[in-house]
Order: structure tokens, then sequence, then C-alpha cells
């Protein structure tokens, strides 16, 4: 359980210092230039980037595969693609947890505890968000 805690804290703060757009600085040379990003920020650095993408792995069970579309030869994934809705659909999420973490949970201390919701919060490992809510209806 306390590494749950643990994980989400960072997972937050991951996300949350990584969508702040507001903050984006010229990229210098030995930060790589990634392409096609609309959220995230374009000085974000290999590590917190690779950080995010496991995050959003773990959150929601799944793989890069997911939101990311394949190359046109098959080998390997192209990142910069929009081909597949659920890139879009992640770019959302991630837009809607920055704005109810900014609207409703920035205004309360924290004292040690974790005021903020991230991807795990409602998917919790699953695909769909709100997934039990299915099966009760069942």
């Amino acid at each position: 359980m306390n590494k749950l805690l643990i994980f989400s804290a960072i997972l937050i703060l991951a996300v949350s210092c990584a969508t702040l757009t507001s903050m984006q600085s010229q990229a210098t040379n030995d930060t790589p230039q990634f392409q096609n990003l609309k959220i995230l920020p374009q000085n974000i650095s290999e590590g917190e980037l690779e950080s995010i993408m496991k995050a959003f792995n773990t959150s929601l069970g799944v793989k890069c595969g997911h939101c990311h579309a394949a190359k046109p030869d098959g080998q390997g994934l192209d990142f910069a693609s929009d081909e597949k809705m659920e890139k879009h659909i992640a770019r959302g999420m991630m837009q809607m947890t920055k704005e109810i973490n900014e609207n409703y949970f920035s205004k309360y201390p924290h004292d040690g505890m974790v005021n903020q919701i991230s991807c795990m919060t409602c998917h919790n490992g699953q695909k769909e968000a709100f997934h039990y809510q299915k099966k009760l209806q069942e």
C-alpha cells in the first residue's frame, strides 16, 4: 500500500511537471528534440518522457503500441504519428487531469498527503476507466 502511494506521488509529480506548458523554454543542444509534442513541453528530457510513458503503461495496463502507430515498414513504432485515436484520447486525458489538479487540488495544502489525481486514480491498471462499473451492471 505504501509503495502504491509513493508510486502515485511520483507519477503525479512527473505528469504535473511535464504538462506545465507555461514553463517551456528554448531547448538546448543537449536536450533531445522530440517530434509532435502537443501537451508535454518541447524541452522535456528523455528520462522524464520515458518515466511518463512508463507511468501510462502501468496506469492503463497497456504497451506503447496502444497509443503509438507502427512504422510503415512494420519495424518499431512511429512515436510522432497521430494516426491512432488512443493518442488523441490520451492528450485529452492529460489536459483534463492537469485542469482538475489545478482547479480543485492546488488550493489545498498537501501536508504529506497526495491531493491530486493521476491516470491511476480512474484506470487502476485497466485500459478503460471505471471498468468495475461495467462489471456491476452485468
